[in-house]
């Protein structure tokens, strides 16, 4: 579910006269304000829990069993959610966020994308490198220590340093000596600033996942639909040292025992049942005016959307042909394709449901409200007037900008590749042109073995991220989505914005794309491991001043900075302006109820199980059943393959103690909670607390979420608790994690 404006539409939207307290439905809201915001909603709604049991410093609780899951350390940025669902650190998170993982330890002898993976004693679970798991600790408002920082007269790049130095000192004196992460982010577009401090485990196991028949049944063809079938869940435990703190991967290490974990319910949903989520939404846009939602319908998506479908089909031809590329690739392709998916859908939804125009209407009425008043004008009289002036300065940037990002730093892997090899080309460089200056003899016998010594540092340090560069990597797939992306940088970018380099095409190669290319991947250091692994044994200028690979990355890399220098200095106008935008905003309405854009920081959102109608005459329900497999179940297309063990358990209709009343197998259902990316993997809770499914995905009709918010069809797409516990037991046969989890009857 791989990415502006907190308004409710429809009623809030055409008068300034009709805003009111949000509806339950909508709002990623921050949990330390639960009990002041939210909590008497949550009440109304069927929440039986109390603040302290939601959010407490001081007291184990909720925000005690959600997880950020990093690739790193560092936790400015979670790509997925989990919780912990047992006393001895089990995790529950989605199968599409496990993918990677899963994929790392898949071969075609072992494929566990295929087959699953099940761990019937910790022995048998899986090391992850580059897998870390946060906990919360806790979070603190700091924006008056943020804002004593900040002058009025500062220009934004004046104020984006007092605030980073601010910041710095902030994460310092809360680190711990190390103990804790620490990151300060800013709220409501620069006007509030929070700090988050977490505690992080770096050994993540992988336990568990389902056939990709389950986990990732339907696909792309139902990714982003409703109704879905698919039981997108896998899982993880958390270990630490001995002791119970964090510590890297090490046989002596134990299971975690956390703080809190879910107990998980059976009992099943109905329609309008209290539902809440809590998770790390990655980033939303409701503050977006008119000029962004332009931009993003008639130049972001479309290029995105033509780029990738090039190169989909490319990686599907060849993944159809191989399995070992299959299995290769499986986890970028995935990535590629539910952003490509999504931005299709967002571009259908701002058109369906008229974001645009919903977006102007809003910015007349807040242009009434600050006319209507000069201490008004005075203070927010630029606002949309800056914003307006930030897009016009990038308005021709937009599609090179994206051809850029799209078609050649993510083009052929050697482009990312030898751009960390920049510092070690330029110090060769450095000593081959002293070296031709003629220095004194005695300056060079002394600064020589200084030289070699730090050349052979930095090449011991890149070679031992080598296997990380060619790690699921075919030179001639590679070299095909490359060529085929320049081909179209090079037909649909002016020249104007091509880098120099590409002057080569015409006046060495005929104007030949495919032959610059090939000349790249038959001469470059970059596209062959064997190569690039012997330069590094003994780096020397003259095996790499003319590298074809490296001279093109330098090339592109000069004119897109060139680009987004530009970029830069508009987002400073767009910024500036959207800070007093939302300022005025909130001013405008003050009995409103706002909540600040996701931003990778821990959210709660909640509503209901509700169904919906997408469209004249058609009514989707709240809940889909494994007959819904059954019956879109076809050997013959990838995508709805099934397990014969399941459909042989459905044959004989052995659920167990999982299926609902009437004898059916649950398998996904639908609330109105408001999540973005990031929130995959997220626990869905009852009032109770007790978790009822796993948030995986949105809809649809209602992809335009991350910019307008449509209480009427935005829906969270789950999977039900009963199916997952179903799966791992049925399924899977691991009565091991069944045994250790907290099961409500």
């Amino acid at each position: 579910m791989k990415r502006l404006f907190t308004l409710l539409f429809v009623a809030l939207l055409f008068s300034s006269n009709s805003y009111a307290v949000n509806p339950p439905d909508e709002g990623m809201w921050l949990p330390m304000f639960i009990e002041r915001l939210n909590y008497v909603d949550m009440q109304e709604e069927g929440l039986q829990l109390t603040p302290e049991e939601l959010y407490s410093i001081n007291n184990s609780s909720l925000k005690d069993a959600i997880v950020g899951l990093a690739s790193g350390s560092a936790p400015e940025g979670f790509f997925c959610t989990a919780e912990v669902v047992s006393d001895k650190g089990l995790l529950l998170t989605n199968h599409h966020c496990a993918y990677s993982k899963i994929q790392e330890h898949s071969s075609v002898e072992n494929d566990y994308l295929t087959d699953g993976f099940w761990a019937k004693s910790l022995k048998e679970e899986l090391k992850n490198e580059n897998l870390t798991a946060s906990f919360l600790v806790r979070m603190d408002d700091v924006t008056e220590e943020v804002m004593d920082e900040i002058e009025p007269d500062m220009s934004e790049s004046e104020r984006a340093n007092a605030i980073n130095k601010v910041s710095k000192r902030l994460k310092k004196e809360n680190s711990e000596k190390g103990k804790y992460d620490v990151t300060v982010k800013s709220f409501f577009s620069g006007n509030e600033f929070y700090m988050f401090i977490y505690e992080t485990y770096k050994d993540v196991r992988l336990v568990g996942a389902p056939p990709s028949g389950v986990g990732k049944f339907g696909g792309d063809t139902d990714n982003w639909m409703w109704p879905r079938h698919t039981g997108d869940f896998a899982m993880f435990r958390v270990y630490t040292a001995p002791d119970g703190s964090p510590a890297k991967y090490s046989e002596e290490n134990v299971p975690m025992k956390p703080k809190h974990h879910l107990p998980i319910s059976i009992k099943g949903v109905e329609e309008g049942d209290f539902a809440m989520i809590w998770g790390y939404p990655g980033g939303t846009q409701r503050y977006l005016t008119s000029w962004g939602v332009q931009d993003a319908v008639k130049k972001t998506s479309p290029t995105v959307v033509k780029v990738r479908d090039r190169k989909l089909d490319i990686m599907r031809k060849a993944m159809n042909e191989d399995k070992e590329i299959d299995i290769m690739y499986a986890a970028k392709y995935a990535q590629i394709a539910n952003g490509w998916k999504y931005y299709r859908g967002q571009m259908k939804g701002i058109k369906d449901l008229n974001v645009y125009e919903k977006k102007k209407e809003l910015e007349k009425d807040f242009t009434n409200w600050v006319n209507n008043k000069e201490s008004r004008k005075d203070k927010y009289g630029e606002a949309l007037d800056l914003i307006e002036e930030g897009y016009n300065m990038k308005d021709t940037i937009l599609i090179p900008q994206k051809y850029y990002e799209e078609a050649i730093l993510q083009g052929g892997s050697f482009v990312m590749n030898s751009f960390q090899y920049f510092g070690l080309y330029s110090r060769l460089k450095k000593y081959h042109e002293q070296d031709k200056i003629g220095w004194k003899l005695w300056k060079v016998f002394e600064e020589s073995s200084k030289d070699t010594a730090l050349v052979n540092s930095i090449a011991r340090d890149l070679k031992a991220s080598i296997d990380g560069q060619f790690e699921d990597y075919s030179k001639e797939l590679d070299q095909e989505v490359f060529t085929a992306l320049l081909k179209m940088f090079y037909e649909n970018v002016d020249k104007t914005y091509h880098p120099d380099i590409l002057s080569k095409i015409e006046e060495e190669f005929d104007g030949s794309v495919k032959a610059y290319a090939d000349h790249i991947y038959d001469n470059s250091l970059f596209v062959k491991k064997e190569r690039l692994s012997n330069f590094l044994d003994n780096p020397q200028y003259k095996t790499i001043e003319d590298d074809p690979g490296l001279m093109f990355t330098q090339s592109a890399i000069q004119q897109f900075r060139n680009l987004l220098g530009t970029v830069r200095k508009a987002n400073s106008k767009i910024e500036h302006g959207k800070r007093l935008f939302v300022a005025g905003l909130r001013e405008m309405n003050p009995d409103k109820k706002y909540y600040p854009n996701a931003n990778s920081t821990m959210r709660v959102t909640y509503g209901t199980v509700e169904s919906y109608f997408p469209r004249d005459a058609v009514h989707y329900d709240y809940y889909t059943t494994l007959e819904g497999v059954i019956e879109k179940y076809n050997p013959d297309e990838k995508e709805f393959n099934a397990p014969d063990k399941l459909l042989e358990l459905y044959e004989n209709k052995n659920y167990g103690r999982y299926a609902r009343e009437d004898g059916t197998m649950p398998v996904a259902f639908i609330t109105d909670n408001d999540i973005t990316g990031g929130n995959s993997g997220s626990p869905v809770l009852n009032g109770k607390g007790h978790l009822i499914g796993t948030a995986f995905d949105g809809n649809w009709e209602a992809m335009s979420g991350d910019i307008a918010f449509e209480p009427e069809v935005q829906r969270t797409i789950n999977v039900d608790a009963r199916y997952i516990l179903f799966i791992i037991e049925k399924l899977g046969g691991a009565d091991n994690l069944i045994e250790e989890m907290t099961i409500i009857e």
